[in-house]
């Protein structure tokens, strides 16, 4: 186990730079195995997922080399066999590739996924997308078998606009027979990066990034390069950063647009905040005012800064809420919060933060990505020094977080125990 140790209220400047996109990165990489050629992707994190997802391609044959984030895939040798258990609870994200080799063979078989315990989670609807285009589906415990004699092109209406379903659905269209309509599709622009690296392969997909999805089906998909894009939820972690403790902190490299409701709703808070092409500069401010808050999908307030937002709103003069609407059991960082002093409570799947309150060191646990991830945000404007345990689930979607936070002024380490 790891624990990360903080000591706190250290002013943090100069420039951090964002890298690419945990929640393209691990899609990417399992649409991969569509192609009948090899596929290159710049600009993939060095975070664990990334290892989680090379080991499940590496145990089922492709050649995958990964040198200074650039990785390229021949999935040429490949052969569709189950996906253990043991490898596939790593990460949410595995549930990728039982629609990449759906879509390639006609048949997977695997359990089901991993990942942080945020709430329920289920797959129905990615396996309603599967049923569409003529898929059936066993389920023996953890376990699904998927077959498919032929995948015919079909109309999918998904409940709610999941992004996991929605790619799911797309990665079983791209060589279905005919062609796919996804209705109330979700819009994140890492659905666009992976439709962009499906069409450069020579797949024929319209619509990407908004609630209507075509794709006609086509028979091979070839070799191509692509970059993942910045992430914006890291982006949006340090540009909180920035609020708390910031003096000029400067973000670059990201795309303004895919944070435009985090920096104006810190506007609306009256942080120091300047937007330019591709970076943010941010100072911290005194006398923020409260705000509400709720999160949906894209281009909506994301799920994933919620709780790292969550830490910025102690400082405020006056009581914010904030209401997370996808997923039920995003409030674990809470208690922690309040440990460290914050006075926050919690009402169903609201809220209420009273501010401004003086956070202090404590010994914290983060409960899963983001929630640790708000942890790290209270313990560098904490008095004294914090220490988070459980780092690891920090490590699955922050590339070199201690480095970066290092170079911008932050005390912090990482240590076995």
């Amino acid at each position: 186990m790891l624990q990360m140790k903080i000591e706190g209220n250290r002013l943090l400047e100069g420039t951090v730079r964002i890298g690419g996109a945990k929640n393209s990165a691990v899609a990417l990489i399992p649409a991969s195995l569509l192609s009948d050629g090899i596929v290159t992707i710049d600009n993939i994190p060095n975070i664990s997922d990334i290892d989680a997802l090379n080991e499940i391609l590496e145990y089922l044959g492709a050649k995958v080399s990964n040198h200074d984030g650039t990785m390229i895939i021949d999935s040429s040798t490949t052969i569709n066999k189950e996906i253990p258990e043991q490898i596939s609870k790593k990460l949410r994200a595995s549930y990728y590739f039982m629609s990449a080799l759906l879509g390639k063979y006609k048949h997977v078989e695997m359990y089901f996924p991993g990942g942080c315990s945020i709430g329920a989670r289920p797959i129905d609807q990615t396996l309603k997308g599967f049923k569409a285009l003529g898929a059936t589906v066993k389920e023996d415990g953890n376990k699904f078998t998927i077959d498919a004699e032929e995948l015919i092109g079909g109309h999918v209406y998904l409940d709610m606009p999941s992004v996991g379903a929605t790619i799911n659905t797309i990665l079983v269209a791209v060589k279905a027979n005919g062609e796919t309509i996804i209705e109330n599709a979700a819009k994140e622009p890492e659905i666009v990066n992976i439709t962009t690296f499906l069409n450069n392969m020579g797949a024929k997909i319209t619509g990407a990034g908004t609630s209507v999805i075509k794709i006609i089906g086509v028979e091979k998909l070839g070799s191509c390069f692509t970059e993942v894009i910045p992430d914006r939820i890291e982006a949006g972690t340090y540009i909180i950063a920035g609020a708390l403790m910031g003096n000029n902190l400067r973000v670059e490299n990201i795309i303004p647009d895919h944070v435009a409701t985090l920096t104006l709703k810190l506007k609306e808070m009256g942080v120091k905040i300047e937007v330019g092409d591709d970076y943010a500069i941010v100072s911290a401010s005194e006398h923020l005012k409260p705000v509400k808050v709720k999160t949906l999908g894209y281009p909506g307030f994301p799920t994933d800064l919620q709780q790292p937002l969550t830490t910025l709103l102690t400082l405020c003069d006056g009581t914010s809420i904030l209401e997370e609407t996808i997923y039920e059991n995003r409030f674990q960082n809470v208690e922690y919060l309040n440990k460290m002093g914050a006075n926050i409570i919690i009402n169903e799947r609201k809220i209420k933060i009273n501010g401004p309150t003086q956070l202090h060191a404590e010994e914290v646990k983060a409960t899963d990505l983001r929630a640790g991830a708000c942890l790290i945000l209270a313990a560098l404007k904490a008095r004294g020094e914090t220490t988070i345990t459980n780092i690891e689930h920090v490590l699955r979607g922050y590339e070199n977080i201690e480095g970066k936070l290092k170079s911008i002024g932050a005390k912090i380490s990482i240590e076995q125990i």
